[in-house]
């Protein structure tokens, strides 16, 4: 088989191998000799008789390429942990407080209204009251005596007045008697006490009934000139 070069073909040199510029030199110079047979036409058809032509194509040495460097793999990342959060705990139970009963809150006063101004009582009819009539003690007909003068008050010129005071029974008696004043002498008030204790009175009056009631009886005590 054969090879047809150019004349203006320039082989490319590997700039690091001159080894491998050699052997395309050898190959060129060949390439050029087999041409110059070939184009010369006696040669070529006494080599075509003679024996078929053998092109034993060298092939240019493998260019040792400069070993790449092993890429370097990028390293992994750091896996971060999942940190899983805790099991949430259940909270505990709140107890709670006994309640306290709340005192019944105060009732709300009811509102003040002015009231109108009652009107006055009716006067309830009262009866006119009986006037007493007080008890009698000086009237003629009951005959009382006056208080003797005792003889020593007399000798010694004793004089003096004496109020009593009697509580008259319905029945005209007296029940009680007291010195509402005294005489300064207390034979003249002796006297005067004994003397009314058996006087007849007029019973106190109330309309037509009898009623007890107290009386004032004044006695005086005078010696004469």
């Amino acid at each position: 088989m054969a090879a047809a070069f150019h004349p203006g073909y320039t082989p490319l040199r590997s700039p690091g191998a001159p080894r491998r510029s050699g052997a395309l030199a050898a190959m060129a110079l060949h390439g050029l000799a087999a041409a110059a047979l070939l184009s010369y036409e006696p040669a070529r058809s006494a080599l075509v008789a003679a024996a078929p032509i053998m092109v034993e194509l060298i092939s240019a040495p493998a260019v040792q390429s400069k070993p790449t460097p092993p890429a370097e793999h990028p390293k992994p990342r750091p896996v971060a942990k999942s940190v899983q959060p805790p099991a949430p705990v259940p909270p505990s139970p709140l107890l709670a407080a006994p309640s306290e009963a709340l005192p019944p809150a105060p009732a709300a006063p009811a509102p003040v209204t002015a009231a109108r101004p009652a009107p006055p009582p009716a006067e309830p009819v009262v009866a006119a009251p009986v006037a007493i009539v007080p008890p009698v003690f000086n009237a003629a007909y009951l005959d009382n005596p006056a208080p003797a003068y005792p003889p020593l008050s007399r000798r010694m010129h004793e004089e003096g007045r004496v109020i009593l005071r009697v509580l008259v029974t319905p029945a005209g008696t007296a029940e009680d008697i007291q010195v509402r004043a005294s005489s300064g002498a207390p034979r003249l008030d002796a006297a005067a006490l004994d003397t009314v204790r058996r006087w007849k009175f007029v019973p106190a009056k109330r309309g037509n009934e009898a009623v007890p009631a107290w009386v004032l009886i004044p006695i005086s005590f005078k010696l004469d000139a």
